[in-house]
């Protein structure tokens, strides 16, 4: 009896072993779970999550811009459209790419199709070359 009960209660899930887990389709790692630098694509009917702005650029390069996408702003701490928020160039993001979203204006951002055009091109935080460039040192 009492070896029963031990086998059952080794084998019960709690809720929390059974949420779902997010991976980003880019480089498969694990959503985070705050949301920060965090964007969503919705590419033919399909929605994608990924845990860097930059994964979300190079996952649709093929689609040159990525179109129904979201991204989640740092000041707002809300999904907006990624046209609409302003981004800063030198932030510590998961993928090390530097690019944050903002809703409201900042000092020294660009617009999203100058991100797309960034990471596309390579000039990002992840390059050491333009990690010195942008941190002065």
């Amino acid at each position: 009896m009492l070896a029963l009960l031990f086998f059952s209660a080794c084998s019960s899930t709690s809720k929390d072993e059974t949420k779902e887990i997010k991976v980003c389709p880019q480089c498969h790692m694990e959503l985070p779970a705050s949301n920060m630098y965090t964007s969503i694509l919705d590419k033919e009917s399909n929605i994608y999550y990924f845990d860097d702005i930059g994964c979300m650029i190079l996952y649709a390069n093929d689609d040159k811009l990525p179109k129904n996408s979201k991204v989640f702003t740092n000041d707002t701490h809300r999904y907006i459209e990624s046209q609409k928020a302003f981004y800063t160039i030198n932030e510590k993001t998961p993928m090390s790419y530097g690019f944050a979203a903002y809703e409201k204006t900042q000092e020294n951002t660009i617009t999203f199709d100058e991100v797309v055009i960034k990471m596309l091109r390579g000039e990002h935080m992840a390059n050491p070359k333009i990690r010195k460039q942008i941190l002065g040192y």
